[in-house]
C-alpha cells in the first residue's frame, strides 16, 4: 500500500468533498448552472485562501515573525518605561533621602551653610577650648544654634531641670588625645566651655581632615569646612 502524506490526504479530502458541495449548492441556490459555477468558484477561492493562510508553514512562519517583532517592540517599550520609572523614583528617593539626612544631621554634622552667623553663637570653628568641669582641651569643628540630636539622647543628656539648656548653642569638639579623656569627640553646650589662646597642639587623628594649620589664635579651616562656616 503506497504511503500517503498529509498534502495528498488533504487533496483527496478536497476532491471527495466536491460532490457533496455541489449537491448542497444545488439545494440552496437552485439548479441555475451559472449561479452554481459562481458560488463554486467563490468556495474554491475561499478554500484556497484558507489553505494559504492556515495550512501553509510559510504563512505560520510569517505570523510568528510578526508576533515576535511586536513582542520585541512591546518588551523594549516596557523596559524603557521600567528604566524611566526606576530612574524617576530612584532620583526622588535619593532626594528624599538627602533631605531626610539634612533634617536629621545631628551633633553639628549638617553640611547646611551657616550664614548669616547668629549673634547667639559666641565661639567659632577652629578655636581651642577647655571644658570647665572636666578640664580636657579640644578644638571646635562645628556648631548648632540649639541642640540637634535624637530625642532619646536629649532626654538622657538633659533631665527636666536642665531642659532649657537644649535651646542654647551647642558645639562639636575634637578632644585632645593628650588629655587621655577616652572619648574622641563630644557635643556640649556653650556654657560648659571656655576659649583659650596660644595652644596650638591638639592631638587628634582627624585634625588634618578639618584644618590646614594654625594662625596663632585658632586653627585654619580646610576649604570644604570654610564653605559651611564662612563667617567663622
Amino acid at each position: 500500500m503506497p504511503h500517503i502524506n498529509a498534502a495528498a490526504a488533504l487533496q483527496i479530502c478536497v476532491l471527495l468533498s466536491a460532490l457533496p458541495a455541489q449537491y448542497f449548492i444545488s439545494q440552496w441556490y437552485g439548479t441555475d448552472s451559472a449561479q452554481c459555477i459562481q458560488i463554486t468558484e467563490r468556495i474554491i477561492a475561499c478554500g484556497s485562501s484558507f489553505t494559504k493562510s492556515y495550512l501553509s508553514l510559510d504563512a505560520w512562519a510569517d505570523r510568528l515573525k510578526l508576533w515576535l517583532s511586536k513582542t520585541r517592540i512591546c518588551l523594549n517599550v516596557g523596559l524603557l518605561i521600567l528604566h524611566f520609572r526606576n530612574w524617576y523614583y530612584g532620583e526622588k528617593k535619593i532626594k528624599n533621602a538627602d533631605n531626610e539626612a539634612e533634617n536629621h544631621s545631628y551633633f553639628a554634622e549638617s553640611t547646611h551653610v551657616r550664614s548669616p552667623k547668629p549673634e547667639s553663637i559666641q565661639f567659632s570653628v577652629g578655636q581651642v577650648i577647655v571644658h570647665k568641669k572636666f578640664g580636657y582641651s579640644g578644638v571646635i569643628v562645628g556648631w548648632d544654634v540649639k541642640a540637634k540630636a535624637p530625642e532619646e539622647w536629649l532626654q538622657r543628656k538633659y533631665p527636666p531641670a536642665k531642659q532649657d539648656v537644649k535651646d542654647t548653642p551647642h558645639y562639636r569638639i575634637l578632644i585632645n588625645k593628650a588629655n587621655g579623656f577616652g572619648k574622641s569627640t563630644t557635643y556640649i553646650p556653650e556654657e560648659e566651655i571656655t576659649i583659650i589662646m596660644g595652644l596650638e597642639v591638639v592631638h587628634h587623628p582627624d585634625m588634618k581632615a578639618y584644618f590646614s594649620g594654625y594662625d596663632g589664635s585658632k586653627y585654619i579651616m580646610q576649604p570644604w569646612l570654610k564653605k559651611i562656616y564662612p563667617h567663622d
